[in-house]
């Protein structure tokens, strides 16, 4: 196994107190050329990310806008079909299932999406909407259907008279409701909730997070929370993992990388979080420059063009995950041992030699055209 194919590895350790298990998920997205159509190059979605989330735990997933959460929690549902990787589900490779199994497994594993309006269909009213996947799965008898979603839109905050009403006829908070009594309807084990939040105002998210966390108290629940807004996955999540252009580079339990961020890339992501206190003052890092393309992200460290701490060796090497302290794990130059950091030394200057080797040839080549 390459350093690459291994890197966070550490991190997933196969136990069956572990609902979700995702090792190495890469996601890459091919580039074609305009006319030919050939492959000139990949945008890197999700590059080699692996976490465990343990039953009836919400694990936080956050990062910058691009960074890659979405894809990852639609790869893992295999809405989008993986690069490479393993997705274990309940034990089960996911990516292993023939259609018909995959088929079966689909109601134990939802999603609510981000926008509530877009997601639901405008031309059926919402106990169609929510009864569908219901009848198409055979939850239920076919005779007890109505009852049962009267009952799962009660759950849900829902009345049962509003099952004639359509999706434009609804705010944007009682859509959402809509939304995960949709999922909620299957029965599921596993939701991966895609920012189902940041649509909503203030009021209407902290209903929207109570009634989730009631669902995952009732019914034994497990989420995966993506999320920009830090407050909220402090609030309901058991772990955390910060992604960066398509890569983890922190996980640790919520209390753990909130009081002691590792990574610099968290600490500035967490420094932005406001205090309700206008007599504290925030110590705000501001980070220089935008993003890197995800189809052209620099060599060594990805985040090294815009990281106040970079060394020379960020450069050229890519940090290896580790656990620096207990449960907490965390891909950085900055906490390498004396061996790792002679070991990523001897990688640099391999790698400085390769460039000015390949340098050099380019030069040459340039002087005899000449």
């Amino acid at each position: 196994m390459s350093k690459k194919e291994s890197l966070q590895k550490t991190v997933t350790m196969a136990s069956s107190e572990n609902l979700l298990e995702v090792h190495n998920l890469v996601k890459y997205f091919p580039i074609k050329s305009s006319f030919f159509k050939r492959t000139i190059g990949n945008v890197k979605a999700v590059d080699h990310v692996s976490f465990n989330i343990k039953r009836q735990h919400t694990m936080g997933l956050v990062g910058e806008s691009g960074c890659g959460k979405s894809t990852c929690g639609r790869t893992i549902l295999r809405l989008i079909e993986k690069t490479s990787g393993e997705v274990y589900f309940d034990g089960q490779d996911v990516y292993a299932l023939t259609k018909e199994e995959l088929r079966r497994m689909r109601p134990r594993m939802q999603i609510v999406f981000q926008d509530p309006y877009s997601s639901l269909s405008p031309r059926l009213p919402i106990g169609e909407i929510i009864a569908e996947a219901v009848r198409e799965h055979n939850i239920v008898p076919a005779n007890e259907l109505n009852d049962y979603i009267s009952r799962v839109m009660e759950v849900c905050g829902l009345p049962a008279y509003y099952k004639e009403r359509y999706p434009h006829e609804f705010s944007g908070g009682q859509r959402q409701r809509i939304c995960i009594a949709r999922s909620l309807a299957l029965a599921p084990d596993f939701i991966v909730c895609d920012e189902p939040v940041s649509a909503l105002d203030v009021s209407i998210q902290a209903q929207i997070i109570n009634l989730l966390e009631q669902l995952q108290e009732e019914f034994g629940l497990t989420y995966l929370f993506i999320s920009h807004d830090l407050s909220v996955v402090e609030h309901i999540s058991d772990t955390v993992g910060v992604m960066y252009l398509g890569t983890l580079v922190e996980y640790a339990p919520t209390d753990l990388i909130f009081s002691n961020p590792l990574n610099p890339y968290t600490k500035a992501l967490f420094s932005a979080i406001p205090v309700p206190d206008p007599d504290v003052k925030i110590n705000r890092i501001i980070l220089e420059g935008s993003i890197p393309s995800p189809a052209n992200p620099p060599a060594g460290c990805k985040f090294h063009t815009r990281c106040s701490q970079c060394q020379e060796v960020c450069k050229y090497v890519a940090p290896r995950w580790k656990e620096v302290e207990p449960e907490h794990f965390c891909a950085c130059h900055l906490y390498n041992d004396i061996s790792e950091d002679a070991s990523a030394r001897e990688e640099m200057a391999k790698a400085k030699a390769a460039e000015e080797a390949s340098g050099s040839s380019n030069t040459e080549g340039s002087k005899d055209l000449l």
